[in-house]
Order: structure tokens, then sequence, then C-alpha cells
């Protein structure tokens, strides 16, 4: 069934008026002002979250144009194609199903072999967290098969087991590989090698240097330190591991975390805590599918991406999560909005005449603050700001007294200041406010006027605050959800293809001819810059 894209629907013209005759000129601080409920109006909950909007450009009637534009596009149509498994990734012909890994059994497509799969998986990982003579595993991956289990694992560190480490590395520079292996034992270390196919390039050199390392090291029994999650069983028999998990086409690496590729994270966190992560994914699947849109998170998160995107054109926003464990999320954030919606021409092939993902960035907070706040404040780009904020934290059980107590005292200056930058950034500084502080490091030279200047902040930069009561396996699911349905939901309205990455692509086709160019010298037939590069870069070059 064909959809309009978002620029064919009546809503998008009046969308263009809406932004010039109010988007263009619209103050928080004014909106607040004017509208002393506007928290409770533009708050709304979700399964293990909350989500204030208030801080954002948006008012009822823009609203309603979007859920206009919305229902023009066939938004509702499009996700109950997600849901049953039609072929959505047109461009390869499959289905794409991640939501059908995390619901309860018999409950989506594919039900008996999802089930399956998972219970083998998870006894696996439990026969590992089992085996005292395994007391570190290395888990080798790339993209999707790296950044989601990396990001999971780090964030459920409270629920880890102590007794042992878990590592990945993903890059095929031996820098990361290396300092791994240094200190490891090879008959205390199982390597997990994550490749659907066996033939990633990167993962498949660093799964090389891992054997050559442990046969170096005493190692013999290959079946017994390393295991495959890929469906290309054969390879990987090839290279000596009998034990193997596989997955569907219909499993896009950055959606893969939910399958057998959550092999380390269930030997990380167990196997009742890895069902608990999906229960939280189900749980935001539900609110996705059955939550009219007005209230729908995934939809106003979406909806309020086209706007600033398409309308204001913002075409950055930063993801700030105030948690340490939530470090790596804005990593797994890029991949999966910008490679699912970074795309130029629509599901037609048709060059789009708007602009798509925004690039997506982002630190821990306080780090971020010390880092490229300065810029969100009084830069000469407004950049939306993403918030996340954990309410108690869980610091451990072997944490306790006086440092527990203190870091319990920590936790609230944490929260404080995720609260103060949001809040700086909707209020700002006049001239006028500015005038009337003391500058502590102020030049006397400058006259207090310049001064005031260079202290004063324009304000009305939007943020969204995401809280959630306690970073669990559950909480955590909904909140990867949450994002992953955003994203599907822009790229529905955009009209694009959200889940096939031809970007990738070239690269990898150019880097295979390079490769043994390096190796001989030889620059026939390429540009200039590359043919220099190459023979400045060229071994003994």
């Amino acid at each position: 069934m064909q959809h309009p894209r978002c620029d064919q629907s009546p809503a998008w013209a009046l969308l263009q008026a809406q932004y010039q005759s109010s988007g263009a000129a619209f103050d928080l601080r004014q909106a607040f002002a004017e509208e002393g409920s506007r928290f409770e109006r533009w708050s709304f909950e979700a399964p293990e979250l909350f989500v204030d909007l208030s801080k954002n450009r948006i008012d009822a009637p823009t609203l309603a144009l979007l859920l206009q534009l919305a229902r023009d596009c066939g938004l509702e149509s499009q996700r109950e194609a997600l849901f049953k498994g039609e072929p959505i990734n047109h461009t390869e012909g499959r289905a794409v199903l991640h939501t059908a890994l995390r619901a309860p059994a018999g409950g989506a497509p594919y039900s008996d072999e999802v089930q399956g799969s998972l219970e083998r998986m998870l006894a696996f990982a439990e026969s590992v967290r089992a085996d005292a003579g395994i007391t570190d595993v290395v888990h080798i991956g790339i993209g999707g098969s790296d950044l989601g289990p990396a990001m999971v694992v780090q964030a459920l560190q409270p629920y880890t087991d102590a007794h042992r480490r878990l590592h990945f590395v993903s890059n095929v520079d031996g820098h990361d590989l290396a300092p791994v292996l240094q200190g490891l034992d090879a008959r205390r270390t199982l390597f997990v090698i994550a490749s659907k196919t066996f033939t990633t390039q990167e993962t498949l050199a660093n799964a090389e240097a891992a054997k050559a390392w442990f046969l170096a090291q005493g190692g013999t029994d290959i079946a017994r330190h390393f295991v495959a999650t890929s469906s290309n069983t054969a390879a990987a028999q090839a290279f000596g591991i009998h034990t193997s998990f596989g997955f569907w086409d219909w499993v896009g690496g950055r959606y893969s975390l939910w399958s057998v590729i959550g092999l380390p994270i269930a030997i990380a966190i167990g196997a009742a805590a890895f069902r608990e992560l999906l229960a939280g994914a189900h749980a935001m699947d539900r609110h996705f599918a059955e939550t009219p849109q007005e209230r729908n998170v995934p939809v106003l998160l979406g909806l309020l991406d086209l706007w600033y995107r398409n309308f204001h054109g913002f075409t950055s926003r930063s993801v700030a999560p105030y948690h340490q464990g939530l470090r790596r999320l804005p990593a797994y954030l890029q991949q999966l909005e910008m490679e699912s919606n970074g795309k130029g021409v629509d599901r037609e092939g048709q060059v789009l005449p708007y602009g798509t993902s925004p690039v997506v960035w982002g630190e821990a907070g306080t780090n971020g603050q010390h880092a490229y706040f300065q810029m969100l404040h009084q830069g000469t780009d407004v950049i939306p700001v993403e918030f996340i904020a954990v309410k108690t934290p869980q610091h451990g059980a072997h944490v306790q007294g006086e440092l527990a107590e203190r870091l319990r005292d920590q936790h609230q200056k944490l929260l404080a200041n995720c609260l103060a930058q949001s809040q700086a950034l909707m209020q700002g500084k006049t001239v006028e406010q500015a005038l009337h502080e003391k500058a502590p490091t102020a030049s006397a030279a400058l006259g207090r006027l310049t001064v005031a200047r260079h202290r004063s902040f324009p304000g009305n930069r939007p943020s969204t605050t995401i809280v959630l009561e306690q970073l669990t396996p559950r909480s955590l699911g909904a909140l990867i959800a949450l994002y992953e349905h955003r994203v599907f939901v822009s790229g529905a309205l955009w009209g694009i293809n959200s889940f096939d990455q031809w970007g990738v692509e070239l690269g990898k086709a150019l880097c295979s001819s390079l490769l043994p160019r390096l190796a001989s010298g030889d620059t026939q037939g390429l540009d200039g810059s590359t043919a220099g590069l190459l023979t400045k870069l060229r071994s003994g070059g």
C-alpha cells in the first residue's frame, strides 16, 4: 500500500503557514507565563518513564496539524504493517520484526522460532555463568552487533556478575583488541563472535587475531572457548566454532540486541534480568501500538522531530543522559537514528526536497556541561537537547555507610545540574540581568556593559526531559524501544525506508579494492588524492 510523503499532505502547507505566523517567533518564557498548566498539558506517561515536552516550541494548534499530517501519511497503517511483519524494508524485501523478539509466547509472528532461539541462548548464558572456569568474556562484533550489547551491559552494571568481566571489541584497529587481551588467561576466556553472515571484515579480522592469540597462549579447545552468534554455521564451523546461535534476515543489526546478539547481555545480567529487558521493550511496543496518537509518546517525539527538522531548520539534536551508566547511549542512538533515517530519497527512489535525520550526538552529564554546553547556551545554532534523568540511584550492595551517604548526596547534585541546564537553556539571561551581577573573572579593562553582553544568554532554547524512576533492565528496555519507535515515526512521515543502509556498502566495496593496493603500491586508476595518500601510508613507502 502506498502512503503519501509528509510534503504531499495538505497539513504540510498549513504547518508552513503556522511556522511563519507564530512558530518562528515562539517564545517558551511567554508560553509558560500565559499557560499556567503548561507542564501538566505537555507531560506524558509511558511504560517505565515520564516525558516532559513543555520546554519545546510547540503549542496546541501546531500539534493538531502535526497529528493531521500523521493521519494523512497513514502512520497508523504503517505501524500496523510493522507489527504484522509485512515487508516494509522493501528495498531488501524483508519484514522488520524486532518487536517479535520481545513479545511473549504466541504474541507475534514467528513466535515458536523466536521463543526456541531465546530459550537456547539463555540456557547457554546460564551455563557460562555457572562455569567458574570462565572469568572473562570477550565479545567481538561491530555496528549494531556491538553498540547495543556494549551499551546495555554498561548501563546495567549493578545487575552484572561481579566475578566475570565482559570486554567489547569492535574496531579493526589493533589498538582495540590488544589491550583487552593483555592480562587475560586463554584457558579462562570465552570469545563470542557476532556476525550474522560471518563475513564482516572487521569482525573476522579481530576473530582471527583472537584465535591466533588463544593458540599462542596454549589454548587448545577452540570449540569450548569460541562461540558464534551467526546464521552462517558452516563458516563458523570452518573457523573451529561448534556452538552457533542463528537469527533471521528480519532482524536488523541496529535492532538486534533483543535477539541472540544479546548473548553477552544475558551472560552479564542473567536470564531473568534479560527477560525483564524484553518485557520493558514489549510494554513500550504495546504503548506505541495501542495509545491514541495525541498521548502516544513515540509518536509525539517523532512529530516534534519533524517540526524541528523541516520547519525550524534545526539540523542537530544533543542527547545528555544524566547517569554514568548511560554514557554509551548517545553513540547507540547515533546509529539507530542516523543509519535508519539518514536517507536522501523516498521509498520510490525520488530525491527528497526536505531534510531527514538530524545529527545526533551527546555525552553523559555532568561531563558534557564542561565540554560542549557552552555552544548550546550561547552558540549561533539552536540545538534541541534531550535530558535523561534517573530519580533513584543504584550504586551497588558494596556501597555502604558514609560512602553510600556521600554518593546519595552526589546524586542530588547530579539531578540539580540536570534541572538547571534545561532551565538555563529556556530562560537565558538578559544584558540587563547580567549588568546587576558581579562577574567573578571578568577583565577590569572591559566596561560593565561589554562584560554583560558576554555574559548574556539568548534563552528560548528547547529541551525534552525523560525521567526514569530507576535504571533497571525493564526501564532500559522501555527507553530503547521508545527511541526505536520514534525513529520509525519520523521515517514513516518522511516517506523513507528506515531499515536499509546502502550508504554503508560503497565504503566496504572500495576498501576491498584498496586493501591489496596498500601491499602492491598500485595506484593506477585512482584519483590524485587517494593515490597520493595510499603512497604516503603504504608500508615501506
